[in-house]
């Protein structure tokens, strides 16, 4: 009897969750209320239009995976996170819970077309990570008030620190999923990860997310995994190359806007051509983060498909070679190319295409690129033993060689047009 007064109707369950079938992990449930409500937002929304690696399908052509969808898996593993925590005795008030997993629902939302990419091109001086803080004030505000404590977690302002830990750290769940995310949909299989044995081994020790000691082998994996996705998906020399061709489009497109040219975009993509947009301009004037808002990766391929029939040549040429895969040719070094190189490459180019070398900085790259996969002095990953002492990973591992880890690693790619 007491079994079947424990019965839930599948009905029921289905009424009180909306369910997602994601390919990495299996079904999602996302409870009705406020945490369907944020998903169900316009704003959130959006993130079906932008992907996730930019431009990195010209190297990988099955990554074509959405920020909607790194969204629902970071959501799907903090909702494992925050049950796994509380089975081994973490107390967490459901409105804690809540309000993390819409915290990590939302932490993307600021994201422009094609990611990163478009950064410090169509708008400079401020963060994807501060606009997506805009994006959640405006949710917030449309939700009556309700994200004030997501908010809060997301902004590190909530007293109790493990929530934003959750979030934003060296082990956080944004990393967690899209690690595991850009393995599966890249199919650089050696990028997968151990996600749910790491979350299983997550515990709190003196108000701090820790690992316990079970579990070092996994963070052992997810480091040097880190290294090898950074390497060979995120900077691989080709998605470099390709995404300096966007860059460049979109900068020869907005001077010569400035420059009094008539110049074919949709109205929210027009908009960033038109104004220079910084922090500053964001606070000032209103209409700025809704026309953010409209702008996708749509946006910028149907600009495109116009401007390779453009008569300047500069931006039909840069046009065609991002529609027909015409790629920049990318030298890779340790040290930055020397001057007498540079030059010699912008004569070869301004040459053949018969322009001035000085417009020739519209056809070349070069960009210094470091990257560190550990960094032990700013937020470190804990691992906790049975007599209750914890040791940095780097004291821990037997394996692992941390200073190569944590060692920056810099590298120059010079890219220019194939002539």
């Amino acid at each position: 009897m007491s079994f079947l007064n424990e019965f839930v109707p599948l009905q029921q369950i289905m009424n009180e969750h909306k369910i997602i079938n994601d390919p990495v992990f299996g079904f999602v449930k996302i409870p009705t209320g406020l945490l369907y409500d944020v998903v169900s937002h316009p704003l959130f929304q959006r993130l079906n239009r932008i992907s996730q690696l930019g431009l990195t399908s010209v190297v990988y052509p099955g990554a074509r995976h959405t920020r909607f969808q790194h969204s629902l898996g970071a959501f799907y593993l903090m909702s494992e996170a925050v049950k796994s925590l509380t089975e081994k005795g973490v107390y967490i008030f459901d409105s804690e819970a809540e309000a993390v997993q819409a915290a990590i629902l939302m932490h993307d939302i600021g994201h422009g077309p094609f990611s990163h990419v478009l950064e410090n091109t169509l708008i400079h001086g401020i963060s994807h990570e501060d606009i997506s803080l805009m994006m959640m004030e405006q949710m917030n505000r449309d939700m009556k008030g309700q994200l004030n404590l997501a908010i809060s977690i997301f902004k590190d302002e909530y007293p109790n620190k493990i929530f934003h830990q959750l979030i934003s750290s060296q082990l956080d769940m944004d990393r967690l999923d899209y690690l595991r995310r850009d393995s599966f949909f890249t199919g650089v299989t050696e990028g997968n990860i151990g996600s749910a044995r790491i979350i299983k081994m997550l515990n709190v020790k003196d108000d701090k997310l820790v690992v316990e000691a079970k579990g070092i082998y996994s963070i052992e994996n997810y480091l040097t995994t880190r290294r090898l996705m950074y390497w060979q998906v995120y900077l691989h020399k080709t998605t470099v190359g390709y995404e300096k061709i966007l860059v460049n489009t979109l900068t020869r497109a907005k001077d010569l806007v400035h420059s009094g040219k008539q110049l074919f975009a949709p109205p929210s993509l027009s908009y960033f051509l038109q104004n220079d947009v910084d922090r500053q301009w964001f606070e000032q004037h209103e209409e700025t983060l809704a026309n953010y808002a409209e702008l996708d990766d749509s946006d910028i391929w149907s600009a495109l498909k116009v401007w390779k029939h453009d008569d300047d040549l500069i931006l039909s040429t840069l046009a065609k070679d991002l529609l027909e895969r015409r790629l920049f040719k990318v030298e890779v070094t340790e040290v930055p190319p020397t001057e007498e190189h540079v030059a010699y490459i912008r004569r070869r180019i301004a040459d053949a295409m018969g322009i001035s070398e000085d417009d020739t900085h519209y056809l070349m790259s070069l960009t210094e690129i470091g990257k560190d996969m550990y960094n032990p002095d700013d937020d470190s990953i804990g691992i906790l033993y049975k007599d209750g002492t914890v040791k940095d990973i780097a004291e821990a591992s037997e394996i692992l060689n941390v200073q190569l880890l944590s060692k920056k690693i810099r590298k120059y790619y010079l890219s220019y047009q194939r002539v």
